[in-house]
């Protein structure tokens, strides 16, 4: 089948009904059979899906891998992350020997920092990963308000430690950041989901778009709270240093003000306020400016401590530039929504 439209015309028959034939290379790949039972949906744009998958959503898709082919229990978890985030529900691992320490520790892992994988079966050399999760039980809605409000905090609580020299609440932070990995790999998993399986984004109130949109504001939420991260181990490595009250009173206003473009983009998709994400992304000028500043005072402090507050002022700038990109997605989003 090639990817011209096929014409059928419309027939009536018995005075009420409408009939159109089915394109044969169609039935015999999708191997419907007379009487079988066929599912129709119409589509918010007025097209016709016509479907053999009734509930789709209850088919296992099935990754199966060999654990002979992973000697690295990073390769290995990467490759469990892949098939997860790609929509598998089920996941096979098998060995032509007793499964190396390694591979069971990885799987088990996979299955604790996931959300819905549970190991079924499992035996010396195999190992069934199924997932129990309902995509319809996790909306996307939901689970980006969870990021927004851990991203926030995690910021929040390493600016905390910087101003209190807390190192227990700075190595706190750093843990955390499984905690919106699992989020993030949540939505890029439901997004591929619902990108195959259009009866299901129906189901759950979601169009292609949205789910894309998800997708990318999901990412650069992940990479905020990476840069969180990145703030409470540089506050680590400064605690020694007895750093002046003003140039932490200053680093803190320019991470408030990074924090307030980040609630401002939230606030924008909750409202649909076009005009709150449009000023915005042009409030990032401003941190910007604040963050050149304080990099121009740092000229008489330490050098190792200067390297340290210099990553921390990049993070936080970053963390304001992202939210600034989340406001683009929300004004291309409530463009489309007008339509």
């Amino acid at each position: 089948m090639g990817y011209n439209i096929e014409t059928r015309k419309v027939q009536q028959t018995g005075g009420s009904s409408f009939i159109i034939s089915l394109p044969k290379p169609w039935v015999e790949k999708s191997n419907i059979k007379p009487k079988d039972t066929l599912g129709i949906l119409a589509q918010p744009d007025g097209n016709l899906l016509i479907t053999p998958k009734i509930n789709s959503e209850d088919i296992l898709k099935t990754k199966k891998f060999l654990a002979d082919n992973y000697e690295d229990y990073n390769f290995l978890f990467r490759v469990l992350i892949g098939a997860y985030v790609m929509g598998y529900s089920r996941i096979e691992v098998k060995a032509s020997k007793k499964f190396e320490p390694h591979i069971r520790d990885c799987v088990i892992d996979f299955t604790q920092i996931t959300i819905g994988p549970e190991i079924i079966e499992e035996s010396n050399t195999f190992i069934v990963i199924k997932d129990l999760l309902n995509p319809k039980e996790m909306p996307f809605d939901k689970t980006i308000k969870r990021m927004y409000i851990l991203a926030e905090s995690m910021h929040e609580d390493a600016m905390r430690a910087l101003k209190n020299n807390n190192r227990g609440l700075a190595e706190e932070v750093m843990k955390r950041d499984n905690d919106i990995d699992r989020l993030h790999w949540l939505i890029s998993r439901q997004s591929s989901i619902v990108l195959r399986d259009i009866i299901l984004s129906q189901k759950m109130g979601i169009t292609l778009e949205d789910a894309n949109h998800y997708q990318l504001m999901s990412r650069f939420l992940e990479r905020i709270a990476d840069h969180a991260v990145k703030i409470a181990k540089n506050v680590l490595l400064i605690l020694e240093y007895d750093l002046e009250e003003p140039l932490i009173k200053k680093i803190a206003k320019t991470s408030e003000y990074s924090l307030k473009l980040l609630n401002n983009s939230l606030d924008a998709r909750m409202n649909k306020d076009i005009k709150m994400a449009n000023e915005n992304i042009a409030s990032v000028e401003k941190l910007v400016s604040m963050c050149e500043q304080i990099s121009l005072d740092l000229n008489g402090n330490h050098v190792e401590s200067s390297i340290a507050i210099g990553y921390i002022i990049e993070s936080i700038r970053r963390t304001g530039e992202y939210a600034g990109d989340i406001s683009e997605i929300i004004i291309n989003k409530l463009i489309n929504e007008d339509n």
